[in-house]
């Protein structure tokens, strides 16, 4: 075995494990969404006072931004996809498998980003199924694949805050 393959194997994208099971349960749980739910906020199914499944399309980013465009958005949000998961790719090439904090949101964003390229390249939208409220204010409908983007952003901003602080003392 070469040394940049022991090197690559001792390195972050080791964690890549976790980016294909939350790509595999956000296409998983979209396809049982899309196969067994009708279309729309009709046709939600309450689970809790707070929480509704539903099925809904989302032809934009989050919080539906630009889906009242022509289609251009599709390729624009597929292209930044594939330019941040390449780009934390190898930043996790470069940190060590050890660094389990960073190699976590990175894989949680890509796993992420994954899951809605697959959804905005074969269907042309994203497929959102959660939706959270308080009385009438909804929360836009998300995905799986949002919520790991999204936990995966907020660990590198507080890991920039725990460095911060390390570097003051």
């Amino acid at each position: 075995m070469s040394d940049n393959a022991i090197a690559l194997r001792q390195s972050g994208v080791r964690w890549l494990w976790l980016a294909l099971i939350i790509f595999l349960a956000d296409i998983g749980i979209k396809f049982i969404v899309m196969e067994n739910m009708g279309y729309g906020w009709a046709n939600r199914i309450e689970i809790l006072p707070f929480f509704n499944l539903l099925y809904v399309h989302n032809y934009g980013a989050a919080f539906s931004f630009l889906s009242d465009q022509a289609g251009w958005q599709r390729w624009l949000f597929t292209g930044i996809a594939f330019v941040v998961t390449g780009m934390l790719t190898y930043w996790m090439s470069k940190l060590p498998a050890q660094e389990k904090w960073n190699n976590i949101a990175y894989a949680l964003i890509i796993g992420g980003a994954v899951g809605n390229v697959f959804d905005r390249v074969i269907h042309g939208y994203v497929v959102d199924y959660l939706d959270f409220y308080v009385g009438n204010y909804h929360w836009p409908a998300f995905n799986l694949a949002d919520a790991a983007i999204c936990i995966g952003a907020g660990m590198i901003i507080i890991d920039s805050f725990r460095h911060r602080e390390a570097k003051s003392e």
